[in-house]
């Protein structure tokens, strides 16, 4: 039940970021991915297969030689998709855009994925990851009342969220549609488009008051219930007690039920304060002291591990969430699909 999508055919030009992750999930979850390489390798391409290249097919094309154009031009009459990274206007000077691939295959669809889209005034410039996820004000809330500037988890924010995972969506949305349809379409994934569109979550809490573009003052954005202590061994743990009754389970734990200062919950003008206090005792524990109180209950609570220490967590081994594979780790095809009935 994992390969939902056998049967897909899709090609890919090699480039880096969001593009080669796309593909990669795509044949997790059963689509067959062929990837045209260099012919020899690039100096801005990491060499071999990696990671997210190991399921594709790989065809070396020279899109720059006329025979080589002619072949993937052969090739994609026969596939469902196409995935390419490359700036706006590439493509087209090569002779491959989407006009060049419709006239081939009218059903195809022509997935494009880049930092800041294909049209706007910054479409041409270079940008990464940071960058895009920095404009579209993704990355604002990342940033610590205290003023330091903002940190966003590499790749995650706007490579792998804001582009691979829509991109994904627009191809599939846009096969299902050429297969009703016999027309094909172009797929403009934008990372700026993808990262500021998963806001709106978050957005929907400035109607009711929740939340303020001064950091510290939103409702997932600086109290001292919904953040990241560092303990007494040097590990992290994480809070997210939001709902009241969260909030005076974890208020339990810490040994702070019926404690006056930690009555209101909401009073931001504490916060500051309380999150001081909250600091000194989560550090007079380590991260597995605390994850004996607070691990498996209703706080909201989990620590901060990295991939290698989450392999070895019960819970990520119990769902088969990581493996070791050729020296290092992979993580499971995610998501995970079972029949109906049972």
């Amino acid at each position: 039940m994992n390969t939902p999508l056998s049967g897909l055919k899709i090609i890919e030009i090699q480039c880096l970021g969001p593009a080669p992750f796309c593909g990669h999930l795509l044949t997790d979850l059963g689509a067959q991915v062929t990837l045209i390489t260099r012919p020899t390798p690039s100096l801005n391409l990491p060499g071999g297969a990696g990671l997210v290249d190991r399921e594709k097919h790989a065809v070396p094309l020279n899109l720059k030689d006329e025979d080589d154009r002619a072949k993937l031009l052969e090739m994609v009459k026969d596939v469902d998709a196409l995935i390419e990274g490359m700036r706006p206007g590439v493509m087209e000077r090569l002779g491959l855009g989407p006009k060049d691939m419709a006239a081939v295959n009218p059903k195809l669809v022509y997935g494009r994925v880049t930092g800041w889209g294909q049209s706007g005034p910054l479409s041409h410039a270079a940008g990464h990851d940071i960058n895009y996820s920095a404009l579209s004000g993704a990355l604002w809330y990342s940033g610590q009342p205290d003023g330091a500037p903002p940190m966003a988890p590499p790749t995650l924010l706007g490579d792998i969220a804001g582009g691979a995972l829509y991109l994904a969506i627009g191809l599939l949305s846009g096969v299902m549609k050429a297969r009703e349809t016999g027309k094909g379409c172009v797929v403009d994934a934008a990372m700026v488009d993808g990262s500021a569109h998963m806001l709106n979550l978050l957005l929907s809490l400035m109607p009711i008051g929740q939340l303020s573009e001064t950091r510290g003052q939103s409702l997932v954005d600086g109290p001292h219930w919904y953040r990241t202590y560092e303990c007494k061994d040097g590990g992290s743990i994480s809070i997210g007690s939001i709902e009241p009754q969260f909030h005076a389970q974890l208020l339990a734990a810490m040994g702070l039920e019926g404690d006056s200062d930690f009555a209101h919950q909401m009073d931001r003008k504490r916060w500051p304060e309380l999150t001081q206090r909250f600091a000194t005792i989560f550090k007079s524990k380590t991260r597995s002291e605390w994850q004996d109180i607070m691990e498996g209950t209703d706080i909201c609570f989990a620590p901060v591990l990295s991939p290698m220490q989450a392999a070895n967590h019960p819970h990520m081994k119990a769902r088969g969430i990581y493996r070791q594979e050729q020296g290092g780790l992979r993580a499971a095809p995610a998501p995970r699909f079972s029949p109906l009935d049972g």
